[in-house]
């Protein structure tokens, strides 16, 4: 993990990864088989690490704020984790093509945000299919990570935070139920 924290994807390497835990190359490989094996298990590894964050939110008797809560969640950890994130929800390794199997690494969280998305439409806060809710929610969070730190969402944290709250309030907002016409 700390190689690729350090190094970056360009960077990691399997020689590198068997210097910095002080062994040899061919050690790495007998434990993970290849490199597409190591970045398989950094990629668990980082569902395992942003579930555990997401597990630590208290869930309070207001959904809205509780479905809102996963957002800066999501956020700090890409932040605190670019490469690892970058790893989990993009291709970032040739070597590493996540299938259906590795796809369920991610379960927990995806259960996790679709779970407090049913909150809300059970509450009548939003409408809709959980399961999409929770996917589009997890993907605007994407889109603003990566404008975030690609440096497009703004030079300071209050034009950044107001962009955020802008468009996570526009989504929220936007999956209202729709008002009886008169």
């Amino acid at each position: 993990m700390e190689k690729l924290t350090t190094e970056g994807v360009a960077g990691f390497t399997t020689r590198k990864v068997a210097e910095g835990a002080g062994t040899s190359t061919p050690a790495v490989y007998e434990l993970f088989g290849d490199k597409a094996g190591l970045v398989r298990e950094l990629f668990f590894e980082g569902f395992r690490m942003l579930y555990q964050r997401l597990d630590e939110l208290a869930t309070s008797a207001d959904p809205r704020a509780d479905m809102m809560a996963v957002i800066p969640v999501l956020r700090e950890f890409a932040r605190d984790n670019p490469a690892l994130s970058r790893l989990m929800f993009s291709r970032a390794f040739a070597e590493f093509d996540p299938g259906p199997s590795d796809r369920q690494a991610g379960t927990a969280v995806r259960e996790f945000i679709v779970a407090r998305v049913r909150r809300c439409i059970d509450a009548g806060v939003i409408a809709g299919d959980p399961a999409d809710i929770g996917h589009i929610l997890l993907a605007v969070a994407q889109g603003l990570i990566l404008q975030e730190t690609a440096g497009w969402l703004g030079t300071s944290s209050t034009s950044m935070n107001r962009r955020w709250n802008l468009a996570t309030a526009a989504l929220v907002n936007g999956l209202s139920p729709e008002k009886p016409r008169r």
